[in-house]
């Protein structure tokens, strides 16, 4: 599936397995416990990356769901020269995060969330299709939970920003996915 990801989205994930050289003894302490498996979030640096990365990242995580596996998206808190020497990455990729993958000590939880009219509008009356885009995109993972989205449309067409500062395209790549998901691409 990861190669299969990789050409789509034209990205260089790798899969690290028994090993947590990507996150400090302070982490793994707190956040971290016994996480030994995960993905590199990496491909070569371009203007478009962090989207990519964040569309074929919720593609992942939610393949890993079906397989009854959890997973934890993590952006700020991994050593990125501990993730690159544990999955032998090329020094001239840029890793955008990493995405734990294993059996998590519980489900996860349902976090606040905004309401449709919070991040989108549809001049006239919106589609049911889009209707169902949105709804996908406030269930999908976002940095510090922000769902920073802003989604228009406009007869039949649509348009999708993020305003989060660091992470924001990363978190437009992954609502980018869910709306399509959502809506029936």
């Amino acid at each position: 599936r990861v190669s299969d990801i990789n050409a789509e989205y034209r990205t260089d994930i790798k899969l690290v397995r028994n090993d947590g050289s990507a996150f400090n003894a302070a982490i793994k302490l707190v956040l971290a416990k016994g996480v030994r498996n995960y993905f590199i979030l990496a491909g070569k640096a371009a203007p478009d990356l962090r989207e990519r990365l964040g569309a074929a990242g919720a593609d992942l995580m939610l393949f890993c769901q079906t397989l009854g596996l959890n997973t934890w998206w993590v952006g700020g808190t991994f050593s990125r020269k501990g993730a690159r020497r544990g999955a032998e990455t090329d020094a001239h990729e840029a890793v955008s995060g990493v995405l734990v993958v294993g059996y998590g000590a519980v489900q996860g939880k349902p976090h606040r969330s905004k309401s449709p009219e919070e991040i989108s509008s549809y001049s006239g009356p919106a589609p049911a299709w889009f209707a169902r885009g949105v709804k996908a995109v406030l269930l999908a993972p976002t940095a510090l939970n922000r769902q920073a989205f802003i989604i228009r449309g406009e007869g039949g067409r649509v348009s999708m920003r993020c305003e989060n500062g660091a992470f924001s395209g990363i978190d437009l790549g992954i609502g980018r996915y869910y709306f399509e998901a959502g809506a029936g691409k």
